[in-house]
């Protein structure tokens, strides 16, 4: 089983200002209301593991499957047989940046779990889209 869901947004902030607030793991629960905690045991980079907290609190084991400095990133997130992956991608334009985040949950009981999970999607975006240009 598979869920699927996917928020863009624009923003006048540029790629840069973005990734600076994505790449500081810190900061995630200032922007992603389903976050309490987010660490890493090393530097934000492909291959980096470590824990999230979500709200709940549920923590779960995080690993960065891709990163690309400056415009993407993937994190995983596994729960027993669920896994869930998040794709952040940011892409300049004219007038500053294209944010897009693409959520895919696949185990036993995704499609249920789903739409609880992606909920604060928009919420998510719209709080970051507000830090970076701010």
């Amino acid at each position: 089983m598979t869920f699927e869901h996917t928020e863009t947004a624009t923003t006048t902030a540029s790629p840069d200002r973005v990734w600076q607030i994505w790449n500081d793991v810190a900061t995630w629960p200032d922007w992603d209301p389903s976050v309490a905690d987010a660490r890493l045991d090393g530097p934000f980079e492909a291959g980096t593991t470590g824990t999230m907290t979500l709200a709940g609190p549920i923590e779960v084991p995080l690993a960065l499957d891709v990163v690309e400095p400056g415009r993407r990133y993937l994190d995983r997130l596994t729960m027993g047989e669920l896994v869930i992956a998040i794709d952040h991608v940011v892409e300049a334009t004219p007038d500053g940046s294209v944010i897009t985040v693409s959520t895919v949950i696949s185990g036993p009981g995704a499609e249920g779990i789903g739409p609880m999970v992606t909920a604060e999607a928009p919420a998510a975006i719209a709080r970051l889209i507000e830090l970076a240009q701010g």
